[in-house]
């Protein structure tokens, strides 16, 4: 677990009504309906917390991280870091506030130029925001290298002479060059094999207490997601259901998605039965969300005005909040 702070100060990012569309046109080039991939998604996080983001493929987490980090620019909503609107930054303003924000994405391979050395990799960072000399620039990658456990002589090789976790590690020294406060991971070990899964995990807990830095953790792993997080929002059809602290949630999941969600995590073990929640039918298209409520038409306990109306999100005890019409 993170280090949170122990006294109650101004949350670090604030998330506000936040959507994302993405237009759908036809051979002419006309619009002809919109993919919902976030809708109407809130939360905060403080400064120093782990916050996980956790659905099926598809619910919308990833583009959610990739839209608060303006990689896609949003349709409507405000991500407010440290008191600024992000959406509302421009130039000299917006590249500050990148060197706060950093990102770790799910395919490393794919997130490293092949034609480029490690070396080289990194320092292209510090080249955009104008740090330092040739030779601070190189003595910084030396040190982001060595922390995520290379040897120095490895800055000289490409990125397919390492293996899938290694090029996790070096996303993540990359992301650390410029000092963030806040790293966005994009689903950092869904490729990896488990056993090094638990090692970049590791690594990842022992680079934030050592840094002070906050994470935004995507992932479908629920039982990585338990790991590493602080508090957890779940994601349906591209709306945030439930959210609250890791405990509280496992213990007392209340929207019957989350329910449904966590029955589904093996046990280990053998003597201990837990009932399994099959949910019927597939999971709407977000091109044609359902109305009201976007998990009825798959939930056991969907009720005529669950058909009608979209259900707001309330607090329905300390630090737990829930959107759903079961509780009023």
């Amino acid at each position: 677990m993170s280090i949170l702070a122990a006294n109650e100060e101004k949350p670090l990012l604030q998330v506000r009504n936040l959507k994302k569309y993405f237009p759908i046109t036809n051979s002419l080039g006309n619009v002809t309906g919109q993919v919902k991939a976030v809708n109407n998604v809130s939360f905060e996080m403080k400064e120093g917390e782990t916050f996980g983001l956790v659905g099926e493929s598809g619910c919308g987490k990833s583009t959610t991280g990739r839209t608060i980090m303006r990689l896609v620019e949003p349709t409507e909503g405000e991500a407010i870091y440290r008191g600024k609107d992000i959406y509302r930054l421009k130039g000299n303003e917006l590249m500050s506030i990148r060197r706060e924000m950093q990102m770790v994405f799910q395919d490393p391979y794919s997130s490293l130029n092949p034609r480029k050395r490690i070396g080289h990799i990194l320092e292209e960072t510090l080249k955009i925001h104008h740090i330092g000399n040739k030779k601070e620039r190189m003595e910084r990658v030396m040190e982001m290298l060595n922390r995520v456990g290379f040897q120095s002589e490895q800055y000289y090789r490409y990125p397919h002479e390492f293996s899938g976790g290694q090029r996790q590690r070096i996303g993540l020294a990359r992301a650390l060059m410029v000092n963030p406060n806040l790293i966005i991971c994009d689903e950092p070990v869904s490729a990896l094999d488990v056993s090094i899964q638990s090692q970049v995990l590791n690594l990842l807990e022992e680079i934030q207490e050592e840094f002070k830095l906050s994470y935004l953790f995507v992932s479908h792993d629920l039982s990585v997601v338990r790991h590493i997080s602080d508090r957890i929002g779940v994601m349906y059809l591209g709306e945030l259901v439930e959210e609250a602290e890791t405990d509280e949630l496992y213990g007392n999941p209340l929207h019957p998605y989350t329910q449904a969600l966590l029955s589904a995590v093996p046990v280990p073990n053998p003597a201990v039965k837990r009932e399994r929640i099959t949910l019927k039918g597939e999971v709407p298209s977000p091109l044609n969300p359902p109305s009201g409520c976007v998990f009825h038409p798959r939930c056991p306990h969907a009720t005529e005005i669950c058909k009608q109306k979209v259900p707001v999100k309330k607090m329905v005890a300390k630090n737990h909040a829930v959107a759903c019409h079961l509780y009023v």
